[in-house]
């Protein structure tokens, strides 16, 4: 007897017939799989089990597929996402690509039905993100697929190429009210660009934070923040949010620290030190008077603090207004797709025969579809591709992260 049906073993007291229904399934199911492959006869054990001999093979086909993965009861609910789908499921996807290199993800999933009828095939869309994951796929845009790159620190030498942000930590203000602090830096002069005390973390108030530093100072290359709200999202499509979306448009690059790994983020952390111990020990009343304190502070740390890690010059003294100015955005038009949509208040891409979740980020943004084979469609923002979607499908299925957030 081979170690998984000792495993799986059981005696049946008396031969009573007991049935999927009358005790637990996945027991009676791991009982039934491990009698068979002791080399017991079907038609006996579906008397015994009381399910039909079709059951009986179907079970037995899906367990040499998946295991006992295969045993478990199958929810009803569809898979989200490509990387959510059993890795069983992935790897026949994949060996079908492989035999039948030709073959499209609409024939892939017709072969899984047809070899599989029991066992819940993925949407096309999603065989489809699946091949695209593992560079399986030929891409017809005529254009290079783009995935953006974030900026190593060692290669930030000037002004502007990075800057950095987060909120310092709230704190309670001498009225009880709450003070949730919003600080910008530039990286490589250590300017303390913004420091702002708010009374929200809320995605509007960073909006006209980061707004009034784009007018003032330019637009950096690249912006650095942690995987918190309002910078990200950890449920939504890429972890992106309005924000971030926003910031992309306006060509700036988005690098995200490890979560839990403050350090990474280590020379703003720094400066929240310094903030914390000049201006919050004690307290102010109010967000105003708070405010003033922060206004001093900035006006020290820029123009008269001497920084050791810029050999103790001012950060006045090396930052430098970025050339890139902060312009009005202009609608996107996508000329080598199909379409050019913009997305719904609610993340919808609409179409006249569909309704697709995208992401409430992409919230009045333009996209663009395009048919890649038979009713499977790309979906694109900017010079990104995001994901897939089909005929029959709800959502967008995506891609690899194309934005290539940057863990340094």
């Amino acid at each position: 007897m081979s170690v998984l049906t000792h495993s799986l073993h059981f005696t049946n007291p008396g031969g009573k017939s007991m049935g999927w229904k009358e005790c637990n399934k996945m027991d009676e199911k791991l009982k039934f799989i491990a009698r068979y492959l002791e080399g017991e006869k079907i038609a006996p054990l579906c008397k015994e089990f009381g399910i039909t001999r079709p059951t009986a093979y179907k079970l037995i086909d899906r367990y040499k597929m998946m295991g006992q993965c295969a045993l478990v009861e199958q929810k009803r609910t569809p898979h989200r996402y490509a990387n959510s789908l059993p890795v069983q499921i992935e790897a026949m996807i994949l060996d079908l690509k492989r035999d039948y290199p030709n073959w499209g993800a609409p024939k892939i999933r017709e072969k899984i039905i047809k070899k599989y009828p029991d066992v819940k095939a993925p949407a096309k869309s999603t065989v489809h993100a699946i091949l695209d994951r593992h560079g399986l796929v030929k891409h017809r845009l005529g254009r290079r697929r783009f995935k953006a790159t974030g900026t190593p620190l060692e290669h930030v030498t000037e002004p502007n190429q990075l800057w950095c942000a987060d909120y310092k930590g709230e704190f309670m203000l001498g009225n009880r009210q709450y003070c949730y602090p919003l600080t910008i830096t530039d990286y490589a002069s250590r300017y303390l660009i913004k420091c702002d005390a708010l009374s929200s973390t809320r995605e509007e108030f960073a909006f006209e934070v980061f707004t009034r530093a784009f007018k003032e100072f330019g637009l950096p290359d690249s912006l650095r923040t942690d995987n918190g709200n309002p910078f990200a999202n950890g449920q939504s499509f890429y972890n992106l949010t309005k924000l971030s979306v926003w910031w992309m448009r306006h060509g700036i690059n988005l690098e995200r620290i490890t979560p839990g790994e403050p350090q990474e983020n280590g020379r703003h952390e720094r400066m929240h030190l310094t903030l914390k111990l000049e201006t919050t020990r004690p307290p102010r009343q109010t967000l105003i008077s708070q405010q003033e304190a922060f206004d001093n502070f900035q006006n020290i740390f820029n123009f008269e603090r001497p920084h050791e890690g810029i050999k103790n010059k001012y950060p006045s003294e090396i930052y430098k207004r970025s050339d890139k100015e902060f312009k009005k955005l202009e609608p996107l038009f996508y000329p080598m797709h199909d379409q050019t949509i913009t997305v719904t208040t609610c993340g919808r891409i609409c179409t006249k025969k569909l309704k697709v979740s995208l992401s409430r980020s992409f919230a009045g943004q333009q996209v663009g579809i395009k048919e890649m084979e038979d009713g499977i469609w790309v979906v694109s923002f900017m010079d990104y591709d995001l994901g897939y979607f089909d005929e029959k499908g709800t959502r967008v299925e995506p891609v690899d992260d194309p934005f290539g957030f940057t863990k340094v």
